[in-house]
Formats: C-alpha cells, sequence, structure tokens
C-alpha cells in the first residue's frame, strides 16, 4: 500500500502563534470539506481543496465541526459557548449558548437532532423542538458520538468515564478508564451484528466495547497519545492520530497494519472522504492535507493455486478450477506472498510465515504452518520452493533455508523485473528470471552460476517457460510478445500488443497472451484466435485461462474448438484429439467422433464417442468391427449404417438398396417414422397393411389420436378407431364412420351410438340406434337426453317399455317441482306406491316447513289416493284373497281416507291460524278467524296432529273472543292458557289480557252465537262432543272459506236407492206441475189435486213453509229419537219431487264404496256452493271470488263444475 497527496494547505500564524487545525468533518456526499481553525469556520472544495468559504460567526476559538445526515446544514461551536447551526450557502440560521465552552459536537445519522457537550453538561437540539434539553455531567466531555441507529449517544469524559446515553438524554451505562477519554467512534458499518465503539485514552491505548459496555479483546497499545479516530472504507480498517505526528493504518480488531503519513506535529484530526480512499489531515501547525491510499495487489500463483491478501492481515487460498477457498488469519499486516505446489509462504512485518498444504479425512484443503522464519527481511519479490525462500532486492537474489539461514547468493547484473520458480527436484528447483537489460537467465537454486538463455533489446516484462522447457516465451517493455526455441535460440513467433503471457501447463504447443483488452491464444503453426478479455493473463491450464482484472482474479473457460478444427481440417486426428481433451463442448467432440469415423480411423472415434458416452455409435462401431472380420462383409452396408447414424437417410437407403437389402430401408423408415418413405418400400398389400397398424400404434403411443383414428380406419379396425374418437370427442368424423358403415355391423354402430350418447349428442346417437333398430337403446337415450316428446312416440310403437318412459319421467317431473303431473306419470309406470310416498313426503315437508296451506292439499291428495285404493279392494282377487280379507283392507283404507281428510281440513284451517299469530296485519275477517280458531278447538280432539300449535289457537281464539264481545268464551280461553308453560314475554301478556277480559261482562254476544238450522237449537261456542248441536247432535256444515254455518240440513229418502235418489234430483222439473194462464197452480199433495195461488212452479206449494213436507218434519222432531244418535231426515220420493232442485246438494265421492249424502238449502237465500272434488260447501260469492283469484277451488284448488 502507498498514499499519493492529493491537496494541501496551510494556515497561516496569527499574532506570531501558530493557527491549529482543531476539528474536520465532511458533507455526506463527499464534496464538501468543513474544518475549524482558530475562530473561522474554512469550507473547502473536498476534489481539488480551493477554499469556498471563511465564515467568523464564532467570537473565540472554533473547537468542533459536524454535517447534518442530509448534507443540507453544518454546525460549529467552540470556546466562545456557542452553537451555530449553517447552511450549505454559508448563512447561519440558528445559535443557542452553553454556560461553558463547547467541547465537541455530534449530528445523529438518522433524525436532525444534534448533541453538544462542554465540561459541565451536554445539550440536545432538534428543529422539531423550541428549546435545547440540557443534561449535566460529572466531568468534562471531550468527544461524543452515535450510534448507526441514532438511538444512543456516548461521551468521553476528562476523568475516563465513557457514559452512554439514550437519544432522549438519559444514562444507559458508563465504562471507567483510568485516563481521558480524548477520541472515539462507532464502527459504521451495518454488516457487524451489533454496535462496536472504538475508544482512543490517553493512557495511550486503543481499546473497543459492545453497546452493552462490555470490552472486546484486550487494549493495544499505542506508544502515543491518541486525538483523532476515524474508522475507514465502512468500518474495514481505523485511521489513528495524535501526538506521535504520524497517520497509521489499523484494522477494525486493532492491528497496526502501516504508516498513512508522517506529520510535522501533533494530528488533532482525521477524516475519511465519504464512500473514497481519501483521508484528510488537520494538525495542530494549521496544515490540513488530503491523502490518497492506493492499495497494492499482493498475490501469488502456481497452477490452479491462487494466494491473495484479504483485509490487510488474511491470506486466501483459491482453488481456480473448483472455486475452493480457505483462510489463513495472519492477525499482522501480511506484505508479501508466495505459493509452489504444497508450499505457502507470507511475509509479515517481522518474521516470515511458511505453510504447508495438506488434504483432511473429507479432501478438504488445510493448510498448517510447517515453519517460522523469525527474521525482519525486506524484498521487493518474494518466492518459495520446497525448502527454500528466494527473496529478491534489485540486483540481488538471496537464497534462505526454512530455518532461517542464509545459503546462496546471487548478484546480478541488473535489476530484477520477473522471477518465477519453472520447476524442478527437491531443493533443485529451478528459477527463470527477466532482468531490466532484457537478459533472461535460467538459475537452479543449488548452483551459484545462473544459465544465460537470451538476450532482448528491451527490458522484460512477463516470461514463461513451456511444459518441455524448451520453449520460452517473453513480454518486454513495449508489450512484444516474443517466442523462442531454446535449443537453437532461433524466434519461433512474434506478436504485438501484449502484457502477459502464459503456457498452457497441458499442451506443448499451445500459449496465450492478452493486451488491449484481448486474449490471444496460439496454437501451433495456426493463425491466433482472439477473443474479448479484461485484465492480463497469469495462468493458463487445458481450458481455464487465469485472468487477474484489478485486484480480482478470474477463471474463463476457453473451448479449444478452434484449434481442434484447424487440426481436423487437415485430418490430424490424433492432434485434434489431445485439443479436444484440453476442453471442448459435447458437439466438438461429437464432430470429432463422427469425422474420425468417416475417415474410418476407429480407435480416435471410439475414444471420442466414449468420452461424449453415445452409446449407439460405440455399438456401431463394435458392430462394425465384428461384421468386418466375417467374410462377405459389404463395405455399402456399413456405409448405410453410418449413414443412418449421422441422419442421412436417403442416402443409407440408396446403399442399402445397391447392396440388395430393401427391407432394411423399409424397417429403417418405419423405426424414424417416416411412414410415406416406408410405404414405397413395402409393394406386398399385406406388409402395407401391417405397416398402417404399426403407424396407428405409434400415433397413439404419441398422443396423435386423430392420426391412429384414420390409421385404424384405413386397415380395417373399426371398433378401435371408434373407441378412439369415442373417448377423444371426435363426434364428426364418427357419425361420418358409423354411416359408411353397413348395417350387418351391429356392434360397431351401437358403439358409436353410445359414445354419442355419452357426449350428449341427442341426434347423432338416435340416428345410429334407428339405423340398427335397437328400439331399447333408443328409450334409454330419450330418457336420459330428457327428450320426453321423442320417447312417448316411440312408446306409440312399443307399449312394452311404458315402465322405462314413464318412471324416470315422473322422476324428473318431481324434481322440476311439477308433482300432480309426477303422480300421474308414477301411475303410469305402474308404481302406486311411489306415487303414494311422494305426495306423503311433500305433505310432511309442508307441515315441517310451516307450509299449512301445501300441507292441506297433499294429505287431501293422500286421502283421495287412500279412497281410490279403497275403491279397488271392491272385487275378489283372483289369487284367491277372501272376500272378508278385503272388506277389511277396504276399512281400513276407509279409516286411512277419512283421517287424511280430517288432517287436510284441519292443517287448512290451521293456515289462517298460523298467519293470524306470525304476521302483524291479516287480511281475513275477525269473524272468519273466530269461527276457524272454534272450529279447530272442537276438531282438536285426542292428539294434536305434528305443526298445529293448540296454544296458538287459544291465544287465536282468546285475542278474537276479546275483540268480537264473545267475553266469556275469552275468559275461559284465557283461563285454559294459564295451565300451558309460557315465554315470560308472552305470560305478561296473557296475564294482562287476562285482567282486563274480567273486567268485562261475564257473556257471550247473542249474535255471535250459533244456531242450528235443523232444530233451531241455539248453541254455546263451543262444544265438548265436537262440531255438532248440543240438542239433536246434527254436524254443522261449514263453509270451508268464511267457516261460518250453513243452513243445509241433512236427509235421507226411505224406500229408495241412492241412485234413484240422484236421479230424481238430477232430473228436469216436475210436469204434473202446471201454471196455469191466471196465476194457479196445479200439483198432487197426498193423493189429492191442489191449486195454489201466486206460487212458482215447482216451488212445493209455498216453499220452505208448513205444508211442505220436508218443514213439517224440522218442526216436529222426535228428540227421544234424537237422545238415541243423529239421524238424518227421512222424506219420501214423492216428497223429494216437490222439492227444488236448486235448493238440494248430493255430496257423492267417487265409487261406490262411501254413500252420498244428500242435504237441502233450508235458507234458499243463502247463495251456496258445493265443490264436486272435495265435496265442501261454500258461500257463492267467497267462492267466486277466490276462483277468480286463485284459479280454482279454495281448499282442493279444482277446476271442476260445481253445484250451486
Amino acid at each position: 500500500m502507498r498514499t499519493v497527496i492529493s491537496w494541501t494547505d496551510r494556515i497561516p500564524d496569527h499574532d506570531g502563534g501558530k493557527t491549529s487545525v482543531n476539528d474536520i468533518a465532511f458533507r455526506p456526499d463527499g464534496t464538501q470539506l468543513i474544518a475549524g481553525v482558530g475562530n473561522r469556520v474554512l469550507v473547502y472544495d473536498a476534489a481539488v481543496g480551493d477554499l469556498v468559504h471563511s465564515l467568523k460567526g464564532h467570537k473565540d476559538t472554533v473547537y468542533c465541526v459536524a454535517y447534518s445526515r442530509d448534507g443540507k446544514r453544518f454546525a460549529s461551536a467552540g470556546a466562545d459557548k456557542t452553537v451555530i447551526i449553517w447552511t450549505t450557502k454559508a448563512e447561519g440560521i440558528l445559535k443557542y449558548q452553553h454556560s461553558d465552552s463547547i467541547q465537541c459536537i455530534a449530528y445523529n445519522p438518522v433524525t436532525q437532532q444534534l448533541a453538544s457537550a462542554t465540561s459541565s453538561d451536554f445539550g440536545l437540539w432538534s428543529p422539531e423542538q423550541k428549546s435545547v434539553s440540557k443534561h449535566k455531567v460529572t466531568s468534562k466531555v471531550l468527544c461524543c458520538g452515535w450510534t448507526n441507529d441514532g438511538h444512543h449517544l456516548a461521551l468521553g469524559q476528562l476523568n475516563g468515564t465513557i457514559s452512554i446515553h439514550g437519544k432522549t438524554g438519559e444514562e444507559k451505562l458508563t465504562i471507567k478508564r483510568p485516563a481521558p477519554v480524548w477520541t472515539l467512534q462507532w464502527n459504521p458499518s451495518r454488516e457487524e451484528p451489533f454496535d462496536i465503539l472504538a475508544v482512543g485514552c490517553w493512557d495511550q491505548t486503543l481499546s473497543f466495547y459492545h453497546l452493552s459496555g462490555k470490552p472486546i479483546g484486550r487494549d493495544r497499545g499505542l506508544g502515543f497519545d491518541p486525538c483523532s479516530i476515524g474508522y475507514f472504507s465502512n468500518g474495514e480498517y481505523i485511521c489513528l492520530g495524535g501526538s506521535d505526528r504520524k497517520v497509521s493504518l489499523w484494522t477494525k480488531e486493532g492491528v497496526r497494519l502501516t504508516t498513512v503519513a508522517e506529520m510535522e506535529d501533533w494530528v488533532w484530526s482525521v477524516r475519511q472522504r465519504p464512500k473514497q480512499n481519501f483521508v484528510v489531515v488537520g494538525t495542530n501547525d494549521g496544515q490540513i492535507t488530503m491523502y490518497q491510499l492506493i492499495f497494492s495487489t499482493v498475490h501469488g500463483l502456481y497452477q490452479d493455486q491462487y494466494a491473495y491478501r484479504d483485509d490487510m492481515t488474511d491470506v486466501l487460498i483459491q482453488q481456480l478450477v473448483t472455486e475452493k477457498k480457505l483462510r489463513i488469519r495472519c492477525k499482522d499486516y501480511v506484505k508479501k506472498i508466495a505459493i509452489y505446489k504444497d508450499r505457502l509462504a507470507v511475509q509479515l512485518p517481522d518474521r516470515v510465515m511458511v505453510y504447508e498444504l495438506y488434504y483432511d479425512d473429507s479432501y478438504e484443503m488445510r493448510y498448517k504452518l510447517k515453519e517460522r522464519i523469525m527474521k525482519k527481511l525486506e524484498c521487493n519479490l518474494l518466492v518459495v520452493t520446497s525448502m527454500h525462500i528466494v527473496l529478491c532486492q534489485e540486483k540481488k537474489l538471496q537464497l534462505y533455508n526454512f530455518m532461517g539461514g542464509k545459503q546462496r547468493e546471487w548478484v546480478l547484473e541488473s535489476v530484477i523485473r520477473y522471477i518465477k520458480v519453472v520447476g524442478g527436484p527437491v531443493e533443485r528447483e529451478a528459477l527463470l528470471v527477466g532482468l531490466k537489460n532484457g537478459t533472461v537467465l535460467k538459475i537452479f537454486i543449488d548452483n551459484p552460476f545462473p544459465i544465460h538463455l537470451i538476450k532482448l533489446s528491451f527490458p522484460v516484462r512477463c516470461l514463461d517457460l513451456s511444459a518441455s522447457r524448451m520453449k520460452l516465451a517473453v513480454v518486454d517493455e513495449n508489450a512484444n510478445c516474443l517466442v523462442y526455441h531454446l535449443k537453437n535460440k532461433e524466434l519461433i513467433f512474434q506478436e504485438s500488443n501484449a502484457n502477459s503471457i502464459a503456457w498452457n501447463t497441458e499442451y506443448e504447443d499451445m500459449l496465450c497472451f492478452s493486451g488491449n483488452g484481448v486474449l490471444n491464444i496460439k496454437t501451433g503453426n495456426f493463425p491466433v484466435h482472439q477473443q474479448k478479455l479484461q485484465g492480463f493473463v497469469v495462468g493458463f491450464k487445458g481450458s481455464k485461462i487465469f485472468c487477474l482484472h484489478f485486484v480480482t482474479m478470474h477463471t474463463i473457460d476457453v473451448p479449444q474448438s478452434a484449434s481442434m478444427y484447424r487440426y481436423l481440417e487437415k485430418k490430424d486426428y490424433t492432434s485434434a484429439c489431445k485439443i479436444a481433451c484440453l476442453g471442448v463442448t459435447e458437439n466438438d467432440w461429437r464432430t470429432l467422433a463422427i469425422q474420425a469415423l468417416s475417415g474410418l480411423n476407429f480407435e480416435i472415434a471410439r475414444k471420442a464417442f466414449i468420452r461424449i458416452r453415445d452409446v449407439r455409435y460405440i455399438e456401431l462401431l463394435n458392430k462394425i468391427e465384428m461384421e468386418r472380420r466375417l467374410p462377405g462383409a459389404d463395405d455399402q452396408v456399413f456405409i448405410a449404417q453410418i449413414y443412418a447414424y449421422q441422419g442421412k437417410y436417403r442416402e443409407a437407403a440408396k446403399y442399402f438398396c445397391k447392396s440388395g437389402n430393401e427391407h432394411k430401408a423399409a424397417e429403417m423408415y418405419s423405426d424414424l417414422k417416416m411412414w410415406s418413405e416406408a410405404r414405397k418400400m413395402c409393394p406386398n398389400d399385406e406388409n402395407l397393411k401391417e405397416l398402417i397398424r404399426k403407424q396407428a400404434r405409434w400415433a397413439e403411443e404419441t398422443g396423435d389420436w386423430s392420426e391412429a383414428a384414420e390409421m385404424w380406419v384405413e386397415s380395417g379396425d373399426y371398433m378401435k378407431a371408434i373407441t378412439i374418437m369415442g373417448e377423444r370427442g371426435a363426434l364428426e368424423r364418427l357419425i361420418e364412420v358409423c354411416r359408411q358403415l353397413n348395417k350387418s355391423e351391429v356392434q360397431a354402430i351401437r358403439a358409436c351410438g353410445q359414445y354419442f350418447r355419452k357426449h350428449g349428442v341427442h341426434q347423432y346417437a338416435k340416428e345410429a340406434f334407428l339405423k340398427i333398430a335397437d328400439a331399447k337403446s333408443l328409450v334409454q337415450l330419450h330418457v336420459e337426453m330428457l327428450k320426453w316428446d321423442d320417447a312417448f312416440a316411440l312408446l306409440e310403437g312399443h307399449p312394452e317399455f311404458a315402465e322405462d318412459i314413464y318412471l324416470p319421467f315422473a322422476e324428473w317431473l318431481a324434481l322440476n317441482d311439477r308433482f300432480d303431473e309426477a303422480q300421474e306419470a308414477f301411475k303410469k309406470a305402474n308404481k302406486p306406491l311411489m306415487a303414494l310416498q311422494m305426495v306423503e313426503q311433500l305433505a310432511y315437508n309442508g307441515v315441517v316447513e310451516r307450509r299449512y296451506k301445501d300441507a292441506s292439499y297433499y294429505f287431501w291428495k293422500l286421502a283421495y289416493e287412500n279412497l281410490k285404493i279403497a275403491e279397488g279392494q271392491q272385487a275378489p282377487r283372483e289369487n284367491g284373497t277372501s272376500e272378508d280379507a278385503l272388506k277389511l283392507t277396504q276399512a281400513r283404507e276407509l279409516h286411512e281416507f277419512y283421517e287424511m281428510y280430517h288432517r287436510a281440513e284441519q292443517y287448512y284451517a290451521y293456515y289462517f291460524i298460523h298467519k293470524y299469530t306470525e304476521i302483524p296485519f291479516t287480511p281475513v275477517d275477525p269473524a272468519n278467524l273466530f269461527h276457524i280458531a272454534r272450529y279447530l278447538m272442537m276438531a282438536l280432539k285426542g292428539q294434536v296432529p305434528m305443526g298445529i300449535s293448540k296454544l296458538n289457537v287459544l291465544v287465536a281464539l282468546a285475542k278474537l273472543g276479546k275483540q268480537l264481545g264473545t267475553y266469556k268464551l275469552a275468559r275461559s280461553a284465557y283461563d285454559k292458557l294459564q295451565t300451558f308453560v309460557l315465554p315470560r314475554a308472552l305470560t305478561d301478556t296473557l296475564d294482562l289480557h287476562c285482567i282486563t277480559v274480567r273486567s268485562k261482562p261475564f257473556q257471550d254476544r247473542d249474535e255471535m252465537m250459533p244456531i242450528c238450522f235443523r232444530c233451531s237449537f241455539t248453541n254455546p261456542l263451543l262444544n265438548n262432543a265436537g262440531d255438532v248441536c248440543c240438542n239433536c247432535y246434527a254436524p254443522f256444515v261449514r263453509s270451508f272459506h268464511s267457516f261460518d254455518h250453513l243452513p243445509l240440513v241433512e236427509f235421507q229418502v226411505s224406500g229408495a236407492s241412492d241412485e234413484e235418489v240422484i236421479r230424481v234430483i238430477e232430473s228436469p222439473q216436475d210436469l204434473r206441475r202446471k201454471k196455469t194462464e191466471d196465476g194457479w197452480v196445479a200439483a198432487d199433495s197426498g193423493g189429492a189435486n191442489v191449486l195454489t195461488l201466486g206460487g212458482d212452479v215447482g216451488d212445493g206449494g209455498g216453499g220452505a213453509g208448513m205444508d211442505d213436507p220436508f218443514s213439517r218434519q224440522v218442526m216436529n222432531l222426535d228428540f227421544a229419537a234424537n237422545q238415541r244418535g243423529y239421524q238424518p231426515l227421512s222424506v219420501t220420493l214423492e216428497h223429494l219431487r216437490t222439492l227444488k232442485r236448486d235448493e238440494l246438494f248430493v255430496v257423492r265421492w267417487p265409487g261406490d264404496v262411501i254413500r252420498p249424502k244428500f242435504y237441502r238449502n233450508v235458507f234458499p237465500d243463502v247463495a251456496i256452493v258445493l265443490c264436486k272434488e272435495c265435496n265442501h260447501f261454500f258461500h257463492e260469492e267467497d267462492f267466486t271470488f277466490e276462483c277468480l283469484k286463485r284459479g280454482g277451488c279454495p281448499f282442493c284448488g279444482s277446476t271442476v263444475s260445481m253445484q250451486k
């Protein structure tokens, strides 16, 4: 390492005394330098040393200066107790005071916070705060510094204390030193695992500490008082100046390396220019000097082993081929390095260390210390041999053994410019020496007499000796490359623009040299091959060139292709093989092998093919060599095989045909998948078809399914072609094949149809199945594709598939919520049980999901289905079922009918109660809701159906009864509710209503009391016996919309069958009743002719008056008979004919399992309608409105005719 002065400036003396440079600081970008000199702040251009500004803001000596992290401002302070903040334009913008002179200042490296310290306190200022926060100290502060993260501030004090403070000023810890701490600095490197503080103490030591206060290693003795510490090269080194009037370079661990500069007075400040190898020094005599540090490369090379200096104190040994590295820590300044075979010599300031190479059990490279030569030896160059070291001192060479003994010395005629160990026996190695006067010598270390080799006209810059020691390559001072043959001293090659040269250690006739950014490779007598290269060549081994670029060694792989091809052009396969062994690409080896094979040089060809591991060609070589030994061997066949292996197939085919082996040509083309060429070699049709099959199998293997299918079609293997097309979805091509097939190919056509069906192409599948008349497959196709119209059209000609069509059709209808149609479809599929199960599930779902109207509808459907089942059980079965068993089954089904029918009525009624209790507002009339609640209370006897809440019915009855004035019933309902376990919120509400209803009269409104239209008895609102009259036990007939009582009285006709009664009721009006012109009506009554004035035809002689036999029976009811049970009124057939037909109603169910019932409207003014589907009565107005609104009966939804 050496130093160069970049610029210097000396401050003139002031008042007869010297003006010292107290402190220096750089701007963070390195462009400006500020210095505290006397009472001024000087601003310099850091690059050239020009004085830019001289600032006079201070009244006394400036002790310290500092730059902010962003470079926008800097600060100065000193003996005038003042801190001044300056801008980069040299304008003072702020100042603040301390009570004592300010010894040091430091900017936080992260924020704009400024620390300033005096003999009694230190202050912290930042632009964000209005005042300076000050903190007391125990002793005068001499120096200060921030950590890299800006969280901690270190203060060095006169009493030897180092105190660490937080960024708000609080003290974290203290470190005690025996003498004043004049200088300190934190390591600026962010790669260190922890913060390291370097401390210069006036006990003449250098110390290092962790942030925790723990010392790092022992104190380093200096021999002088340190005044300034400055880290260099991003924390790798330390520049130290002080009372010894020198600036020295140290490692970051505290190992002294060298002297940077020697000054005339004490050094007060040393600082590095940011990011550059420049150091500025400020001294006590007023001198400011900028030095440039130039680090030289210290290294050594032997073949592929490269040793070089790292961090000034370490030696790195690198295997250039394997890129393995090994570090030797010398812990001292490394001056010189030499390496030879297994020896490594390292020169330190006061000794030479000799290391020996060995390999451990894991074959890792290791060096162990062999000898120490404890002498301070000075030299310009150092080389090492197996047992000696050689020192070069200008014109002198000195030979020392490893014990430090001097054994020989050579004094040469000129200054030594280059020296190199070129090998030899142990302790008899040879040195190749180049002198400044152009002489090249060979010196054997056991011989005192040098051997003169050649004499040049210019100084020697670089030289090297070939592997056979017969050729010498030299580069002189004029950049000329000269190659001599040592046997006759003849110049055999010369080239200009060279700065370094090296022979290939593995090939005698090859060298390389570099110059002007170009690498030149010279092989034999061929022209020079050139390529770009940065740096200069220092070694050449095989195909690897070792190049030193600045301080970095690079390994460059240089394929020897150009040299090999030049030998191939001359058909020199042996030399080309030697060149290839140095390092060429695999393609180059292949070219060598092919050309050697073509030249019938089988030995070189075999070596080349083995090198690239081409087993095919090796097998070909073995085969050819064996066949050539046989009699009758034809070289044309061998040539054809060689052409085939080289990919020259046309030439190979020609040679096969010439030799009469056409089958080999066809086999070759088929193996190569060149099918068109192979077909030309197959005149036989059978062989051609087999070739097509082979091509089809190959297409399958390669995934070319379209080609494979076509090949199978061409070969006649239709099933394989259909399978491929169907699996791959080539449906257009598949339908073409299907249409081409004969109808006798049933299996193939059916397979086509199945693939069309699989891919959902209905039309193609239908076409395929129709072609072979496969009705069953067609049915499956239509069903799977949901083509129901086509399926039903097919069913007309094939009724045997009814179940196969209707069953999936029913399931599809059910999935699409078309349940009524699905039910009919199940029946047509002869699956009535499945239809019944579907309706049962729908009814159950309606109850669970609280869709009570839907549940009512499906329970009605269940009832209707049970009625149909009972109807089907009337006649004895052919299988021998007894009549009693049929009657029992019929009775069970009738019971199920009535059960489901009443369940449907109950859910229908509860639907309105549920809406009333769950929805705040309902359009249903309160009176109707009241009748519904009464009906449910009387109908829900015994077990309550699932989903119906008796609590809701009672709540509705209580509220509506209170609203409509039936207070007695409401109070009864509230009393019953008290027996229920209710939620707290509902309990409070009901208790309140229960109390308020007790304030009402304990009676029900008369107009709300139900009247029996049969016996005219006024009934209570609730009857424990059910929804019947308390007097005559006649069941009330309700309108199934308003749920009020209808004026209908049930009757029966004595002495006539049900069919006769129905026929009379449905017959026209009696013709015996005639109206005369004067208004009289003639009729028979009790066997007498009766004339009635003013009556309508058919009014029975006065409607429902006392003369009406029906009315007379109503008025003369036998109440004693009623006590024995309810019996309908009995009339004769003659009486029936006297009644008006629109007053009579017939409740008739399908079949004759249930006898019809007959009713008469005793108040004809009340229009009543009977739904003939569900046999429920309605007010005509309500029924008409609901039909218009919903399109059918309110209960069953039927749109069939009704009876008025």
